[in-house]
C-alpha cells in the first residue's frame, strides 16, 4: 500500500465547507484507508473566511463525529480525515489552481456551490484571475487543462439541482462560446469529460462547542450515520469512480432526487420559514414541540408525499425515516443555517410541490402556501 503522504493530488474541489469535508473528503479517506489509493484533495476556497488557513494549519487532518441512530442502534464514532493535501484561496492563488488543472495526476473535480451557485456574473472573462462565479472558474480550469493536453476529467457537481452535471456542462459550454474558445474545446468538454449527475444525502452540522476535540480541532464537524451518494449511470461509458458503501450507481436518479429534495430538504426549508420567526433555533427544538410536529407531519404526509408517491417507491417509508433523522439527539442543526439562500432554495424544494399539488387536486395546499407567503 502506498504511504498516504505519497498519494498524488487527484481531486480538485471547489468548496471548503463542512458538507464536502464530512462527505466527499471523508469517503476519499475511507477509500484510501482500504488501499484504493484514490489520492488527495486540493481545495479551492472562493468565499470569504478562514477555512483554507485552518485546513493548511492542520496537516494531520480533522475529525468527523458520526453520531445518531442507524438500524435502531446508537452510533457514536469519530473518523479522522486526512485526504486534503492543501487548500488554495482563489482570490490570491489562482495561478496555483490553474497549475493543478494542468497536472497529469488530476482525475476528478468536485463542486458544491448551493442552489444559487450556478448564477453567472457578467464581468467574468476568459482572462479574469479569478472569475467570480463557480461555473466561470470551472470553465477556466478546463480550458487550462485542454490547452496543456491533459486527460479528460470526471466532474461531480454536488449541488442539490436536478440534472446538476448536465446543467453545469451546458453552462460551461455556453461560457466557452461567449468567450470565443474553439469548438474543439467544447467538444472535449462535452464528449470526453465525464459529467456525472448525482445526488448527495447526509445531514452535516457544526460540532458541539463542548466536545473534547473542539479546542484542538477547529474544523471539527458532525454528521449523521445515514449517507447516500446516488450517481446516475452515463449512457455511453462506465463511470470512473472509487468504491464506497455510500455510492450507488443507478439507472434513474429522478426518484432519489424527488424524495430527498422534496421531502427532507423541503421540510427543512419549510421548518426554517415557519418556526425560526417563532423563536425556535434548531431542528431538534422543533421536533420536541408537539404542535410543531403536528404541523410538520401534516405538511409532509398531506401535502408533500401525495405529489410524489406515484413516482417514488416507498415514499411514506422515506418520510418516516426523515422524522427519525430529524430527531437525531446529537445534531444541533440550526434553522439559521438552513435559512441561508432561502429564496433560491424554495424555488427547488417547495415551489414545484405546490404547483403539482394544485395540478393534481385542484386545491391550494394550506401549509405550503403559508410558508411561501411568509417568504414573499
Amino acid at each position: 500500500m502506498m504511504p498516504e503522504s505519497d498519494l498524488p493530488e487527484t481531486v480538485l474541489q471547489f468548496g471548503a465547507g463542512r458538507f464536502l469535508r464530512a462527505f466527499v473528503d471523508r469517503f476519499i479517506q475511507n477509500a484510501n484507508d482500504e488501499g484504493q489509493a484514490v489520492g488527495r484533495v486540493v481545495i479551492v476556497q472562493s468565499t470569504p473566511g478562514q477555512r483554507a488557513e485552518l485546513l493548511n494549519s492542520q496537516p494531520d487532518g480533522f475529525h468527523v463525529l458520526v453520531r445518531g441512530y442507524a438500524d435502531g442502534e446508537l452510533v457514536d464514532r469519530t473518523e479522522t480525515v486526512r485526504s486534503i493535501r492543501r487548500a488554495l484561496v482563489a482570490q490570491d492563488q489562482w495561478d496555483e489552481v490553474l497549475a493543478v488543472a494542468r497536472s497529469k495526476e488530476l482525475r476528478w473535480i468536485v463542486t458544491n456551490a448551493t442552489e444559487a451557485g450556478y448564477a453567472l456574473q457578467a464581468a467574468d472573462r476568459a482572462d479574469s484571475a479569478p472569475p467570480y462565479s463557480m461555473p466561470a472558474k470551472l470553465t477556466q480550469v478546463l480550458w487550462e487543462r485542454f490547452q496543456a493536453g491533459g486527460a479528460p476529467l470526471v466532474l461531480l457537481p454536488c449541488e442539490l439541482i436536478e440534472g446538476n452535471a448536465g446543467q453545469l456542462c451546458e453552462i460551461v459550454c455556453s461560457l466557452a462560446r461567449a468567450w470565443s474558445l474553439p469548438d474543439a474545446f467544447t467538444g472535449w468538454v462535452q464528449g470526453r469529460c465525464q459529467w456525472l449527475d448525482n445526488l448527495v444525502d447526509c445531514i452535516v452540522t457544526p460540532a458541539p462547542d463542548d466536545h473534547p476535540l473542539a479546542n484542538s480541532d477547529k474544523l471539527l464537524v458532525s454528521a449523521e450515520p445515514y449517507v447516500l451518494w446516488a450517481i446516475q449511470r452515463p449512457a455511453n461509458f462506465k463511470p470512473t469512480l472509487f468504491r464506497h458503501a455510500a455510492i450507488q450507481v443507478v439507472d434513474d436518479l429522478a426518484p432519489y432526487y424527488l424524495r430527498k429534495v422534496r421531502m427532507l430538504n423541503g421540510l427543512h426549508s419549510a421548518m426554517a420559514a415557519k418556526f425560526r420567526p417563532a423563536g425556535f433555533e434548531t431542528v431538534l427544538q422543533v421536533l420536541s414541540d408537539r404542535d410543531a410536529v403536528r404541523w410538520l407531519r401534516g405538511l409532509l404526509y398531506e401535502e408533500i408525499v401525495p405529489t410524489i408517491a406515484y413516482r417514488v417507491d416507498d415514499a411514506a417509508l422515506f418520510a418516516d425515516q426523515v422524522f427519525d433523522r430529524f430527531r437525531n439527539p446529537f445534531l444541533a442543526h440550526k434553522l439559521s443555517d438552513i435559512a441561508k439562500n432561502h429564496a433560491a432554495k424554495i424555488v427547488v424544494r417547495l415551489r414545484p410541490t405546490r404547483d403539482e399539488y394544485v395540478k393534481l387536486f385542484g386545491l391550494a395546499p394550506k401549509k405550503l402556501d403559508e410558508v411561501l407567503e411568509a417568504t414573499c
